[in-house]
Formats: C-alpha cells, structure tokens, sequence
C-alpha cells in the first residue's frame, strides 16, 4: 500500500475537523492503530480501507491515491483491467487543456489565459518539429529556425512564459505583466469535479498519470554523492 493512503486518511480526518480518538471509535479501532495508519507505521486490510472511504464520503480509489477524483471517476488507464477505445487519452488530454484554459480565464485575469496559450502553444510546435526531424525526407527550410536551434530556443520561450504564467496567477506586475486583482476561486480537485462535472474526470486522470510519473520517475534517479 502507498503512501498515498496514510497522508490522505489523514488529511481527510483533519478536513472533517475530527480529533484522532474520535475518527478512532467511530471506525472500530484503538487510536494508536488510527495513528499507525495515518503515520504509515502499518497496513490495514481491506475492510478497514473499505470503511474508512464510507465514512470519510469518498471512493477507495481516492483513498489509496488511485484516483484524484474523490469519486473515483479518474483512474488513470494503465491502473484499469478494461479495455478503452482508440482515441481516448487523445481526448482526454484535449478536455484537460479545455477546463485548464477555463480555469484560467475564471481567476479573472485578462493576462494568464494568453500566458497559458502562448505556452501550450510552444509545446505544440516543439512536438511537431520533433515528429517532423524524424522523416528525413522532410525538408527543414520551411522553418525560420534552424534544427540546431528551435529546441534550445523553445526551452527558453518556455520558461519565460512559466516565469510569466507564475506571476500572473498571483495577480502581480513584473516580466512584462502588468498587477490585477483576481477574484479567489477554489482550484482543488473536489471543487474541480463539482464545477465541471463532464471535464474533470479526463482533468483529474491527466493529473494522476503525471503525478504518478513524476514520482516514479524521481524515486529512480540517483545522486551520486
């Protein structure tokens, strides 16, 4: 079991605003196996996973870190024994960009959705020059620059826009970016699912995919020392 599991049990006792004795009792166990669980000291088995999720409101998926979705809508792919239709993850990803581009517009900044295009717009040429260099057929004159350049220069434009997109979404002035006052709305993952109920699965599994691999991918690197 993940770690995923403890760090959740316990954000979600402290969402419910609930002392550990409490959360304890009403789910039949002592209060030092609650806080071995919630520490990840121990595992618990499946009929303790499976009370927790009904008590807390929430899918086991949720609880064991499968799913951001606290419905469980949102398991990514590679964690379902089903077979899904050709073109899925493409529209997934194609929905992901549409609620993020939303997001943006919705923190009421005329400044961050161009940020957020001009970036994503960035990776999309990146890509594509990638998919071209791989036919040598191809011939490169069509682009300004050169094949030796465009990758370093698209890695800079990139930063500068993440730079931008940063500041921006806190409303502040510098970078080019002139300051406004947003309006504070709620961008956590179950204010997502109410808000966009027909988006937010393909949002929410885009981001545990992510998740999921970044973390993976950083457990396997190794510093030498």
């Amino acid at each position: 079991m993940t770690s995923d599991f403890s760090r959740t049990l316990a954000l979600l006792r402290r969402e419910k605003k609930i002392s550990q004795r409490t959360a304890a009792g009403d789910l039949g166990v002592s209060q030092a196996l609650l806080s071995h669980y919630e520490n990840g000291l121990r595992e618990p088995g499946l009929p303790f996973v499976v009370r927790a999720a009904d008590y807390y409101g929430v899918s086991c998926d949720y609880l064991l870190g499968r799913s951001m979705a606290r419905d469980g809508s949102a398991v990514p792919v590679e964690r379902m024994d089903v077979q899904v239709h050709t073109g899925w993850e493409k529209n997934q990803v194609v929905q992901a960009v549409s609620l993020l581009m939303d997001l943006a517009e919705q923190a009421g900044s005329k400044q961050l959705p161009h940020e957020v295009e001009a970036y994503l717009s960035v990776v999309i040429y990146k890509v594509y020059r990638y998919l071209y260099m791989a036919d040598p057929s191809n011939v490169e004159a069509v682009f300004r620059t050169s094949r030796e350049q465009f990758e370093y220069l698209c890695d800079a434009r990139m930063k500068e826009h993440e730079l931008r997109i940063r500041t921006a979404a806190k409303g502040e002035a510098g970078f080019g970016l002139e300051s406004e006052t947003l309006r504070g709305i709620s961008i956590s993952p179950n204010e997502i699912s109410k808000r966009y109920p027909e988006l937010s699965g393909a949002f929410l599994t885009v981001l545990q995919q992510v998740s999921d691999s970044i973390d993976a991918f950083g457990k396997n690197i190794k510093i030498g020392k």
